[in-house]
């Protein structure tokens, strides 16, 4: 069957997708007998709470969603939002004659795609159409090539999906109860938290050790050139014949792990003044030759590592983007573990070499790059431009975020078909005697690229910034075995060793990916969920874990402590994809997971290693060892014990109540590496509770100033038996401090004049009150409805009728009012090459390059956020792309309909205002439903 408008007039055939910009794209490369309509995303799930399990479901499956005494059967629901899609594609398939399934060829896009068979329940024949991308000739021999269902897929994502939901739903509740309400707990997330937190412990137990050496200036005593230098630095290496200690030789400990010389400032700038005035001459040339193979063209984690290295774009942002260019035809399937390239794709990219660089770079054979990713199973093909023919970055009409990274691919993948590139390393030391008689041996290396081959088109990025890059090329002098050289300087140097570096979103990645632990397909939602849920925040594009995450943690690995093992979550991932081969039973593998070992359970669920799976059941039964206390306190030292509370961290000196007993909150947005016994000794010191200011001459009541979630502010504090419910109710006066005004400078007078507003200025010539408040957006002048901004807190008390007069004289401001000045200018973006800066906007600071507007997060400050940052949360916000407003224009378009109908056919109108009645009834369900869930609803799972 092939997709012309002469084999479609046989009947009609509807094609779904999952979004609606793929089926926008495909819909123009099919004929007009093809209907193509999306399902937006999964139609069916798991309930996301008891409320959306039917009523015949009671106990645990109503909790769970899923019936743990009959074989995990799982308790699929049509998702509220998607009911109506839902009717459409029912309405859409009862005037066709056939359905093309063509969801992502993955497992979730396998699962997709029988979910939408199960609802729609087709009576006419059903195709699998799966392609890795969308142009016109992938799509065609898609139609006409279709397959079966792969069953084997769908059941092996279902054994994941109820894993996840077993785990997240079971472990989740214990932290709500020691930890903190609202938390999350699952299968990949709880594990990558860990590592980050094993990071930053690491970070805390180190100890920084100082070690000095030698740097030489040696030059040839000739003239000089680019391919020839006249001089060289070389590093000090031995000492009669001993190592010099470099950072590598020391343990976290900050002690020597290695028998070698350790010098500190007076021995090394001894040695320096003793071998000033030495003769030095040319001990050894060694010299090998260089060869650097292409990198693999990219699969999902490589993409999102480097599109975090050289666009700065985090691994959500990363896939957003990708997403986008799949859907529109530009790359194909983002998702993927390969890194084949199909003989179509290596004949694309060779011709480009040849047409851009030349028949020089373009090796004689064909590369082959076999997938190193153990267990790859999601598309079958690495990331790469559409089609039999590459568009170079400048056809392609993109821009933005778009343009980088299609142009990042499209290097990538040319690049992987080129030569390797070539040339020399040479080391070579240098000797002399000092006046002491102590031997000194310096080296230097070097590095010359002859040919650059496939690094012309295209160089890998560094996790670490002073790391360097394969392209770059250190000459040294054409030198010798016994060429003297002379000794322009010699300079003693200090060093420190440093703490292990934090996570950035790109290293995480890799580190999950390298220890086996999750798909990497969905390592960006994992990342996004340890940011959402406040357990990992970023500081530049380090990720920091927060103070919760280490109670969480804690918790996990005292009481849960297998399932957040690396290796136990390696291999239970080995375990699925086991599973998935039909190597293993899912059915028993989960009894055995879930309520443990019994009997010939190991056995019957295949040739799995059953040892490393408990019941979980059994661990969230039985929570009484575990001390809510304990696990959320931390020492700190002399005393000082970190704790995390409901309300967040504090620290905390001496038991409450006893004498001597401090307590002081901990910022949230603190790195624990940075919590120290002199830091936490500066916030004792700090004022805190409430100030007393004296008595209100007026009322009698106390006045105290206080500091409160939003802020400074003073109120009073009302008599004992004053109602503060009822008709009767009493509200205590409360006025927030002005930006001028601090806890411990505000005074009695300042306090009674703060409750003083708002003020009332006087009336107009018609008599209406003009009142100055100050409000959540700043000062103001209220007159009826119509509000008038002031420009300083100090004209709440200044300002007269006449001033209030001759402002509410001039028209009304409409849009914007004049600009601020930038609170920080930040650089130029990358994308839009236009400058950054950051301003205070309504809603608090926001970065901005004058077209797309990004808000700082709750960890962002602005003194310390870096211009990396910056540009990072713009290219976020560009990827989520315009927000979209569509419920007031269906509802307009409803009315409308409504009308039209109701015009045309009157008992028609009656039925649809009766089944929308009944839709309304479900509606407000449905929303009393979600504020149920926002407390108590588990997390997702993953």
């Amino acid at each position: 069957m092939s997709p012309t408008s002469e084999t479609a007039q046989g009947g009609r055939r509807l094609v779904i997708v999952e979004s609606p910009a793929k089926a926008k794209t495909i819909k123009g490369y099919l004929g007009p007998g093809y209907v193509v309509e999306a399902s937006v995303g999964h139609i069916r799930d798991l309930p996301n709470g008891a409320a959306e399990v039917p009523d015949k479901y009671t106990g645990e499956v109503r909790r769970l969603g899923v019936d743990v005494e009959h074989d995990f059967q799982p308790i699929y629901v049509v998702n509220a939002d998607k009911k109506a899609q839902v009717k459409k594609l029912k309405d859409l398939l009862a005037e066709s004659d056939e359905l093309f399934l063509a969801t992502d060829e993955d497992r979730e896009g396998e699962a997709i795609a029988w979910h939408l068979q199960e609802v729609l329940k087709p009576k006419v024949p059903v195709h699998r159409m799966v392609f890795h991308e969308i142009t016109k000739d992938a799509i065609r021999e898609a139609v006409a090539n279709p397959r079966e269902l792969n069953q084997r897929m769908v059941d092996a994502q279902e054994t994941r999906r109820i894993l996840d939901r077993l785990y997240g739903y079971e472990v989740s509740p214990v932290l709500w109860k020691k930890v903190m309400p609202k938390l999350s707990a699952g299968r990949v997330q709880s594990v990558a938290t860990r590592l980050v937190v094993e990071r930053e412990r690491e970070r805390i137990a180190f100890r920084s050790a100082e070690y000095w050496d030698l740097t030489g200036t040696f030059s040839t005593g000739r003239a000089g050139d680019p391919s020839d230098p006249s001089t060289l630095v070389a590093r000090l290496n031995t000492v009669d014949g001993r190592r010099v200690a470099q950072g590598r030789d020391f343990g976290a400990n900050g002690q020597l792990k290695s028998d070698v010389l350790h010098l500190d400032e007076a021995n090394a700038r001894a040695l320096a003044a003793a071998l000033a005035d030495s003769s030095f001459a040319v001990r050894s040339v060694e010299s090998k030759p260089y060869r650097r193979s292409p990198y693999a063209p990219f699969r999902t984690t490589t993409l999102q590592q480097e599109a975090s290295r050289k666009l700065g774009l985090g691994a959500k942002a990363c896939m957003q983007v990708a997403q986008k260019l799949y859907e529109n035809g530009f790359i194909t399937y983002m998702r993927t573990d390969s890194t084949t390239l199909s003989d179509t794709a290596v004949t694309a990219a060779r011709a480009q070499v040849t047409q851009l660089y030349g028949a020089d770079y373009l090796p004689e054979k064909a590369r082959v790059y076999a997938g190193k990713v153990k267990n790859a199973q999601e598309a079958h093909e690495a990331i790469r431009p559409s089609g039999d023919r590459f568009r170079t970055p400048a056809e392609t009409g993109l821009t933005g975020d778009q343009f980088r990274l299609y142009e990042l691919i499209w290097k990538r993948t040319v690049a992987s078909q080129m030569k390797d590139a070539t040339g020399n390393s040479v080391t070579v030391r240098i000797g002399g005697t000092a006046s002491d008689g102590r031997d000194a041996e310096f080296s230097a290396s070097g590095k010359t690229i002859t040919f650059h081959g496939f690094m012309k088109a295209y160089v890998e990025g560094a996790d670490d910034p002073n790391a360097e890059l394969d392209d770059r090329e250190r000459r040294l002098p054409q030198v010798a075995e016994g060429d003297a050289l002379a000794a322009d300087e010699i300079t003693a140097d200090g060093h420190a060793t440093k703490p292990p570096a934090r996570y950035t979103e790109a290293s995480l990645v890799k580190e999950l990916e390298e220890r086996e632990i999750g798909r990497p397909s969905t390592y960006a939602s994992i990342i996004g969920t340890i940011l959402d849920r406040g357990y990992v925040f970023k500081k530049g594009t380090a990720l920091v874990p927060s103070f919760l995450s280490f109670a969480v943690v804690n918790l996990l690995e005292k009481h849960f402590g297998r399932l957040v093992d690396y290796d136990f979550t390696a291999k239970m991932e080995d375990d699925l994809d086991r599973i998935a081969r039909g190597e293993a039973q899912a059915v028993p593998w989960l009894k055995r997971f879930y309520f443990g070992a019994e009997g010939g359970a190991a056995q019957a669920a295949g040739p799995v290693d059953g040892d490393h799976l408990g019941g979980l059941k059994e661990l969230v039964t039985d929570l009484g060892a575990i001390d809510a206390r304990e696990i959320s306190s931390f020492p700190v030292g002399e005393g000082i014990v970190l704790r995390v509370g409901r309300y967040g961290p504090y620290v905390e000196r001496g038991e409450k109540d006893a004498e001597g007993h401090q307590r002081a909150d901990v910022p949230d947005d603190l790195a624990p590496d940075e919590l120290t016994i002199a830091y936490a000794e500066e916030l004792f010191a700090k004022p805190s509770g409430e100030f007393q200011l004296g008595t209100d001459p007026v009322s009698g009541n106390q006045i105290v100033a206080k500091d409160g979630r939003y802020g400074p502010y003073v109120t009073e504090i009302l008599p004992e038996g004053t109602p503060k419910t009822g008709k009767n109710a009493v509200k205590a006066r409360t006025a927030s401090l002005f930006k001028s005004m601090s806890l411990d400078t505000v005074t009695l007078d300042e306090a009674l004049k703060l409750m003083s507003l708002p003020r009332v200025v006087g009336a107009d010539a018609e008599g209406v009150e003009i009142t100055a408040q100050n409000g959540r957006y700043g000062p103001y002048l209220k007159k009826g409805t119509d509000s008038r901004s002031l420009e300083t807190e100090d004209q709440l008390f200044t300002i007269t009728l006449d001033e209030a007069l001759a402002i509410y004289a001039q028209p009304k401001q409409r849009g914007r009012a004049a600009a601020k000045p930038p609170l920080k200018e930040l650089g130029t973006d990358p994308v839009s090459e236009r400058p950054v800066v950051v301003k205070d906007g309504r809603f608090g600071p926001y970065v901005t390059d004058g077209e797309t507007n990004a808000t700082l997060r709750r960890d962002d400050d602005v003194e310390t956020i870096t211009p990396e940052r910056g540009y990072e949360l713009l290219a976020e916000k560009r990827a989520k792309g315009p927000a979209k407003k569509t419920v007031k224009k269906a509802a307009a378009k409803k009315t409308t309909t409504a009308k039209k109908t109701a015009a045309k056919k009157t008992t028609t109108a009656k039925k649809t205002a009766a089944k929308k009645t009944t839709t309304a009834k479900k509606t407000t369900t449905a929303k009393k439903t979600a504020a149920k869930k926002t407390t108590a609803t588990p997390p997702a799972e993953s």
